[in-house]
């Protein structure tokens, strides 16, 4: 075995893995056998490849031999009790069909929009389907999702087999949703990827503030969904909402590791070339005039990585957008974030008013982000000892360290 040969087939599963764990979970019908044969076809390759050299077409070479060892696996298994049906696989795999060199994109496109909809069925718990997606089609190991959301490795690895077992029992159809289905199920899709790239633009606990490996990962997952739903608006927006935001991650955080504001950041470090991806897929979704809510939050977006300042940002037209937003899909959070922009368009007395009701309810009484929006629109009104208090009562809230520190810096130098 060569380095050259290892480096090429970790580099050929890196990129072809989600499509071919996606064809032979159509072909066996089962995920767990799935990942096995591909896990022996990768085996394979590392030989194979250092003595032969990459094949021209990676993703067919591994497909089939995927196939042929799960075949192999089948007929080890015939003693099993369900060996007739085991046999009846065999008999189906080893009928000849097309070849895998000449299988259509179109059928593989297919084959990966069904694991998408599979691993992010409404059946499943939302962490589950987080976790299937991101072993399944992201490609993250099982100790790196654990690490990633703080989690024990067995107790990951036991939410991921719960997943699968849950997919094989309650039967859950490997399909494309019918057009009746679709606007919901996308809808679930979409959250799965967007709630996997928030975790990794602020983490919800520990020392870091941003996770990298987790905002990378649902921007790959955002781009293949792009590329197999190329006329859906929403797709390409929560795309672009994913690019814009992530232009800013290496001017987000400091050199010592903390937390630098939106306002304080150096705008020569944010990625022009993400901000143009961004606005321009943004800009072909708007003209296909169907808005959407990641529609919405794009467009707020662009508007802040557009500004050439903060003082030249249009919070009038953020908080107006937060509105609209609010309007299609009622939420706390969104009520929070439009306060912030009001305060910021000159109008704090309007943004206190709106967090009035959620600061006297129970539900976000441990939400840090509504008592840092409060803390700011008092600062801005000139309640400087009410926004210290406020900074503080967030601080306390923080369960990331970074988030925290900042919070109590603002708290100290307020109480001076």
């Amino acid at each position: 075995m060569t380095p050259a040969g290892t480096a090429a087939a970790e580099a050929a599963f890196r990129e072809e893995r989600a499509a071919v764990l996606a064809t032979l979970i159509r072909q066996l019908g089962d995920f767990a056998l799935a990942e096995d044969a591909l896990q022996d076809a990768f085996a394979a390759a590392i030989v194979a490849w250092s003595q032969d050299g990459v094949p021209q077409r990676p993703g067919a070479w591994i497909t089939t031999t995927a196939r042929r060892k799960a075949i192999d696996r089948l007929r080890r298994d015939r003693a099993l009790a369900d060996r007739v049906q085991r046999l009846g696989r065999i008999a189906e795999l080893e009928t000849p069909t097309a070849d895998d060199d000449e299988l259509e994109p179109s059928a593989v496109g297919d084959d990966r929009l069904r694991l998408i909809f599979t691993c992010c069925h409404p059946a499943l718990a939302m962490p589950a389907r987080v976790a299937l997606t991101l072993r399944s089609l992201g490609g993250l190991t099982t100790g790196e999702i654990a690490r990633a959301f703080l989690v024990e490795e067995t107790a990951m690895a036991q939410r991921i087999v719960r997943a699968k077992r849950k997919i094989a029992t309650a039967r859950i159809p490997y399909r494309i949703p019918g057009d009746e289905e679709l606007p919901d199920r996308l809808a679930g899709v979409l959250a799965v990827v967007y709630l996997v790239f928030n975790e990794g633009w602020s983490a919800s606990a520990g020392e870091r503030l941003v996770r990298g490996e987790l905002c990378g990962e649902a921007i790959r997952l955002g781009r293949l969904l792009v590329r197999l739903m190329p006329d859906d608006p929403e797709v390409a927006a929560l795309l672009a909402l994913m690019l814009l935001h992530d232009s800013r991650r290496d001017a987000r955080v400091g050199e010592h590791g903390e937390l630098v504001a939106l306002d304080d950041q150096d705008r020569a470090r944010w990625d022009r070339g993400r901000i143009r991806e961004g606005t321009t897929l943004l800009d072909a979704a708007l003209r296909r005039r169907r808005p959407g809510t990641y529609q919405l939050q794009a467009a707020i977006a662009a508007l802040h990585a557009t500004a050439p300042s903060p003082a030249e940002t249009d919070h009038a037209q953020i908080a107006a957008l937060y509105g609209e937003l609010a309007r299609r899909a009622p939420s706390p959070v969104i009520d929070v974030n439009r306060a912030v922009a009001l305060g910021r368009a000159g109008r704090a007395a309007d943004g206190l008013a709106l967090l009035a009701p959620l600061l006297s309810g129970a539900a976000l009484a441990r939400y840090a982000p509504l008592h840092a929006a409060h803390a700011d629109l008092l600062e801005r009104l000139g309640d400087e000892r009410a926004a210290a208090r406020a900074f503080a009562r967030a601080a306390s809230c923080a369960d990331n360290a970074v988030a925290r520190a900042e919070l109590e810096r603002r708290a100290r130098r307020l109480a001076v």
